[in-house]
């Protein structure tokens, strides 16, 4: 399956952005420009993003034009097909930003996604993300290996785990201090009953976007494959692995 954009974060602080337009529209975008700590200029400066907020069609498109052929990437609001990047609706758990966006198909929509989120996800998320950042090296020295530091921290993130991200107290230094338990190679058989990737349940779901590596047979669609994470090792072969590897492991075949 091919994205329609690819989601990126953008440092924007002190660097130009221009901005055409008058009115409620190009205020709301300049308090979000501003929030970012952008530079807001008018048409003739040099940057390499611009938004256009103009309500008549004619000028909107003629501007964008104008700013595209200095070769910039351009917004403009209200107009999904004149756009080379949209802005989504943000959830601020700083340092933890989600962004919600629909491709220029419904701006309400990402909003009343954005207030569900907003409700569901505590204020003290982002004290966590800190802590974990601050005990990257104490991570490291606990388990050298990648995979296992990945899989004990999926663990311990994971509904009922012992820095479950939205518990009351998710504790980071108690967490490392808790030596119970170590970290195996583990592997998952999914039998798949459709090839709809829409059809997977949340334990497999769960499943592969927590593996380090995806075995699958040829039957097994590519939109069911790619909902692995981006790093995961994607291997092809006609039965389940028979050697023992660390990490996680996920086995895709179609249940026949």
């Amino acid at each position: 399956m091919i994205l329609h954009s690819l989601p990126l974060f953008v440092r924007l602080a002190g660097r130009p952005v221009i901005l055409v337009g008058t009115g409620e529209a190009a205020d709301a975008k300049k308090r979000l420009l501003d929030r970012a700590g952008a530079l807001v200029v008018d048409e003739s400066a040099a940057a390499a993003l611009a938004i256009v907020a103009l309500e008549d069609d004619a000028q909107a498109e003629a501007a964008a034009g104008r700013l595209k052929a200095r070769g910039m990437l351009v917004n403009v609001v209200d107009r999904p097909a004149l756009c080379d990047f949209t802005l989504p609706a943000i959830v601020d758990r700083s340092p933890i930003l989600l962004a919600i966006g629909t491709g220029g198909a419904s701006a309400g929509l990402a909003a009343a996604l954005r207030q569900r989120l907003e409700a569901l996800l505590p204020a003290s998320l982002g004290t966590l993300a800190t802590a974990l950042q601050a005990a990257r090296g104490a991570m490291r020295d606990r388990w050298p290996d990648s995979a296992d530091r990945r899989k004990a921290l999926a663990a311990a993130l994971a509904p009922g785990g012992q820095i479950d991200l939205l518990g009351t107290d998710p504790d980071v230094d108690r967490w490392l201090a808790d030596r119970s338990g170590a970290i195996d190679g583990e592997l998952h058989v999914l039998r798949l009953r459709s090839s709809d990737a829409d059809d997977l349940t949340l334990r497999d779901a769960r499943a592969l976007a927590l593996a380090d590596r995806v075995f699958y047979r040829a039957d097994v669609p590519a939109a069911i494959v790619d909902r692995a994470r981006a790093d995961a090792a994607r291997i092809a072969c006609d039965a389940v692995p028979d050697t023992a590897m660390s990490g996680l492991s996920v086995y895709l075949e179609m249940q026949r």
